[in-house]
């Protein structure tokens, strides 16, 4: 099998970048993949793509920019010249661009490749009925909010003419099943990026512990509450601890943490490490105590929860929404706090902090949900997708033919 995968990848910054490549990975060791063309975005001037040794059937096909607005007929010319037997998608609402227009014109994209004859599956990590767009920091204008709902309910409809849409979280496929009447929608499980050994846990005491929190900041992923949270402690808790914010600005609010950083000049023990290259994700997560999620909105199953339970870390998380039950209906656990509510907040992390029992539990309970869905497993059930699509595509060919 042939397969095109259209998602960004490191060293680009677009999200989903870090999902890509560790599916891509998994792929490459599947045997019933023969090729895999990476169709992604353009780099800024001076980066470029570097393949790991490792990947032996990986290609790179650079087709598309982020806000690019010729996007769909650079990605259809790539998939002529290729000629994937199937292409899948690795997309949210933003992948192309956060410019509405070139943004909705990208997502087309998998529309085109079906009726073009070429089999496309999307894997859509959120949808839009799910989406706090003010939040997000899509727009916080009333009449915005209808018009992008309208459009995004389009657009939605539009790709769910793919052959195949995959949905991480099962009450996503339920609500596209209700409000669309599709029938050709699946729920594909988020996996996880790795499975190291399972870890000393961290019995006993701890000279520095480290509350950490990754991602991309400024829009419903925000800090300050988080650094307010541990000042609260620091006062009442005799132990060392350090503030490690890891990642970068979301793309829709730049300076975010610049500013977030002068504001908080005065308060000692803080890292922002900035962007985190892939060979030291697991460090960042092994020296951590504590993985907060200090969110006001989620927008899909979380990528850095996975994360933490790979390397079997207690987490701190919002009781946002259907957040607790859908993390819960993974197996994961974590302490939980009123996501508007620093005084709360601040009372998760302690109990992290300074209850060993507690937090030992909860290290083992996310690594053993972390442990049953393996990516190797989830890049072998969208081969068993794919297999059913190019069947399909065959028995529909002939009969045309015929």
């Amino acid at each position: 099998m042939k397969l095109a995968i259209v998602t960004p990848y490191p060293p680009s910054k677009t999200t989903l970048n870090e999902y890509a490549y560790h599916l891509v990975k998994h792929f490459d060791q599947n045997e019933d993949i023969s090729e895999i063309i990476l169709m992604t975005d353009e780099l800024p001037a001076g980066e470029s793509y570097q393949l790991e040794d490792s990947l032996q059937k990986v290609k790179i096909k650079v087709c598309w920019k982020f806000n690019g607005w010729t996007n769909i007929r650079r990605i259809a010319k790539a998939i002529k010249e290729t000629k994937p037997d199937v292409v899948l998608y690795n997309l949210q609402f933003l992948s192309f661009g956060d410019a509405k227009i070139p943004a909705t014109l990208g997502l087309l994209s998998p529309y085109w490749s079906k009726i073009t004859g070429t089999p496309s599956t999307v894997l859509l990590h959120n949808i839009i009925e799910t989406v706090d767009l003010d939040k997000a920091g899509i727009t916080g204008n009333k009449l915005l909010t209808k018009f992008f709902m309208f459009a995004g309910t389009i657009t939605t409809k539009l790709i769910l003419n793919a052959n195949k849409v995959a949905l991480t979280i099962p009450k996503y496929v339920d609500i596209i099943e209700a409000k669309y009447k599709a029938k050709n929608v699946v729920h594909m499980p988020h996996g996880t990026f790795e499975i190291p050994e399972e870890p000393a846990y961290s019995h006993g005491p701890q000279d520095t512990m480290k509350v950490m929190t990754f991602g991309k900041f400024g829009t419903y992923k925000k800090v300050e509450m988080m650094i307010e949270a541990v000042e609260k402690i620091r006062q009442r808790v005799n132990k060392k601890i350090e503030i490690v914010i890891a990642g970068t600005d979301n793309p829709n609010v730049p300076g975010y943490l610049d500013n977030v950083a002068k504001k908080y000049s005065h308060v000692p023990d803080m890292t922002f490490t900035g962007y985190v290259a892939e060979e030291d994700v697991p460090r960042i997560f092994k020296e951590s105590t504590a993985v907060v999620f200090p969110y006001n909105s989620t927008t899909g199953s979380s990528g850095v929860l996975h994360q933490a339970g790979s390397y079997g870390k207690a987490t701190v998380l919002p009781l946002l929404g259907d957040l607790k039950e859908l993390t819960e209906e993974e197996g994961y656990g974590g302490a939980y706090f009123k996501y508007d509510d620093v005084d709360d907040m601040a009372a998760a992390i302690e109990k992290i902090l300074v209850d060993d029992e507690f937090r030992v539990a909860i290290e083992q309970q996310n690594f053993k949900a972390a442990s049953m869905l393996s990516m190797s497993e989830i890049a072998k059930r969208y081969v068993d997708l794919f297999k059913t699509q190019i069947g399909q595509e065959t028995k529909e060919g002939a009969m045309a033919i015929a």
